[in-house]
């Protein structure tokens, strides 16, 4: 690695699409206007390693308060690899969240190169798959409950903090807010028991975040989503990543036939934050937390 030819500064705006288009080329599949509601979570916090201002690595390191941050996005160009440029982003984005407890969603066999920077493993999320038409089935849902666009603002933010370690209001408003991106809740009794969003993505669709109170009220909101999406004439590929330590949505994934397709290791540097994942149903992006 050239230490002079070599430039690491945060991302303007627009770079972050860059970050999310070279996601989509190693197959993560981002959703397809992920970029802004990323940016929003932290402007600071996505960086970028320039070889004679060429754009060679890109990572994020968001931090949201001083407690808690999130790493992901940790790119590399393929020909530019092993020459030491992403390493030096990675140990920027590290200082960057110096004194938080950092969480990321990492490659399950690289568990032992997270693990020399301070990461444990907590859980695997799984990412399931699935193709759906209109026609999905509603046994199991409760008939009294109601799935529907229309919430109070306030409601759904004080349902959606206790699943993340910090605040992010923005970004979840502009997460839901989002073009080709539609978000449900589900409520009895002008109550919320569950929230989701699906949105477009460069394949398919995806579901998350997805929380509810009891799996009815899950596969409630997961049919009324697909429905948004999927038609009889044309079938929806739609993914859904699951924590692994909640049976109950790993149970529900494939009581909808769908197969697992991809696999990542949650880890942290310091304690798992103790999070209501037994009513977490799919995580929101394994990107950002």
């Amino acid at each position: 690695m050239s230490k002079e030819n070599y430039q690491i500064r945060p991302m303007n705006k627009e770079e972050v699409e860059l970050a999310v288009n070279w996601a989509a080329d190693e197959g993560w599949n981002p959703g397809i206007n992920d970029a802004h509601s990323y940016y929003l979570a932290d402007p600071t916090g996505f960086l970028i390693g320039l070889v004679d201002d060429e754009p060679v690595a890109v990572i994020s390191a968001i931090k949201y308060n001083k407690e808690f941050g999130f790493i992901g996005f940790y790119i590399v160009k393929p020909q530019f690899r092993g020459k030491g440029y992403g390493f030096a982003l990675w140990q920027a984005a590290m200082t960057y969240l110096n004194g938080c407890n950092v969480g990321l969603d990492g490659v399950v066999d690289q568990q032992s190169n997270y693990r020399k920077s301070g990461f444990e493993l907590a859980y695997r999320n799984v990412r399931y798959e699935g193709a759906f038409s209109s026609a999905l089935e509603m046994e199991d849902t409760q008939p009294s409950t109601l799935v529907s666009p229309a919430f109070n603002l306030q409601q759904i933010q004080d349902y959606e903090q206790p699943f993340f370690p910090a605040q992010r209001n923005r970004f979840n408003e502009q997460w839901r807010m989002q073009s080709n991106a539609h978000a449900l809740a589900i409520s009895t009794e002008d109550k919320i028991q569950g929230y989701g969003v699906i949105r477009a993505c460069k394949n398919g669709y995806k579901i998350g975040p997805l929380y509810a109170d009891t799996v009815q009220c899950a596969k409630s909101l997961v049919v009324s989503l697909i429905a948004k999406v999927a038609t009889h004439d044309e079938v929806a590929k739609v993914y859904l990543d699951v924590p692994e330590c909640n049976p109950q949505a790993v149970a529900l994934a494939e009581s909808l036939g769908m197969s697992v397709v991809f696999e990542t290791a949650r880890m942290y540097t310091k304690e798992a934050p103790k999070l209501p994942l037994e009513r977490t149903f799919g995580v929101a992006s394994f990107e950002i937390g």
